[in-house]
């Protein structure tokens, strides 16, 4: 545990592991398994252990300091980079990576020959571009990079995947699915090729999911956000049945003032470049807590008192706290978004706590 109080975030191992426990058996009812993604909370091993311990064998980071974080750390699971690896560190991925998912032939050649240096073979998933356009390589161009894919030695292609609502927003939907599935098909018939790994999304494709009668070929999605805030990724709306107050973001009250609501005097920019505009409410009781951009991204915070987020700079953040009582010294505890808990579980000067409750005997 951190000398340092505050700021913190509180994690519940319970809830996490409990929405893990649900979501693998919502999908693996009709053939789905999921990879648990780690990078939302910087390959965390208390966060990775109690994921493992629900019986999902692979985690999938996209941080190579990750894995080997996890690794050091004995956790039980195979791993895979979620990203097309640097080709500065194929060595490192062939060593700590299981798998790793690519969509550069160049890389790949670097992938041969460092898993050949080291007498074994690499596993790969090719990612294809489905419309989201951030990773994946072009459909037309996948046959001619699998078959040099396969004259590679010290390569084992495993699977293919696709991306959606990443980059570009774009929906997992009957007609990408469909198309995912198409090109499986056509990839083992030509290739005669059987692939383990139909990778076909992430925590975006739980709409798809619960309105599709037909999956198709996929079998496998890589899941981050509705294990850690129980919500899908289109709408952020909560999947029945899960928690979303597994991660609690706590700070404490450095000061509380009556002061104006407008700032008086010339303006020009502040901290970070912006010229904010203020509504005047007339005199504010206001309090300060000690935690600014630098620690969390504030605007992913959502307070559980009835009070207002006014703005940060660096290190402080400014409250309308309304008619709460707040004091000098009070906690005050907030929910967060993704991009919250990923700068949070990230930042080095929030401290992580975990906790465990009486749902043990639900996930026992």
């Amino acid at each position: 545990m951190s000398e340092f109080s505050t700021p913190r975030i509180e994690v519940n191992l319970s809830k996490l592991a409990y929405n893990a426990r649900k979501l693998k058996g919502l999908y693996g009812a009709r053939g789905i398994d999921i990879m648990a993604v780690t990078k939302t909370v910087c390959g965390d091993p208390a966060i990775a252990e109690a994921l493992a311990n629900q019986n999902i064998h692979i985690l999938a980071d996209s941080k190579l300091r990750n894995i080997m974080r996890m690794r050091e750390a004995g956790i039980k699971a195979q791993f895979v980079l979620l990203r097309t690896p640097s080709i500065s560190e194929v060595e490192l991925v062939v060593k700590y990576a299981d798998i790793s998912m690519n969509t550069e032939l160049a890389v790949i050649k670097r992938i041969s020959t460092a898993a050949n240096h080291q007498g074994i073979r690499h596993k790969i998933i090719l990612m294809i571009e489905m419309g989201d356009l951030r990773e994946g390589i072009m459909p037309e161009n996948l046959d001619d990079i699998i078959q040099e894919v396969l004259n590679l030695s010290g390569i084992e292609l495993v699977g293919v995947g696709a991306n959606f609502a990443c980059f570009g927003g774009v929906q997992p939907s009957e007609k990408n699915m469909g198309q995912l599935s198409s090109l499986v098909d056509h990839i083992e018939a030509n290739f005669m090729l059987p692939l383990s790994f139909i990778s076909g999304g992430n925590s975006a494709n739980y709409n798809w999911f619960m309105s599709t009668r037909n999956i198709g070929k996929i079998n496998n999605l890589r899941l981050g956000e509705s294990i850690y805030l129980g919500c899908e990724t289109l709408h952020r709306k909560t999947i029945p049945g899960l928690y979303t107050d597994a991660f609690t973001f706590i700070t404490e009250v450095i000061e509380v003032k009556t002061k104006p609501s407008v700032p008086y005097g010339e303006l020009g920019q502040d901290a970070f470049g912006n010229k904010p505009h203020f509504q005047d409410l007339g005199q504010m009781n206001r309090a300060i807590v000690g935690v600014g951009s630098q620690d969390v991204l504030v605007s992913g915070l959502i307070p559980r008192l009835k009070i207002d987020i006014l703005g940060s700079s660096s290190d402080h953040t400014v409250l309308n706290i309304k008619n709460t009582n707040l004091q000098v010294g009070d906690e005050v505890m907030f929910d967060l978004n993704y991009g919250a808990l990923l700068s949070a579980m990230t930042s080095p000067y929030v401290s992580k706590e975990y906790t465990s409750d009486i749902l043990n005997h639900l996930i026992g």
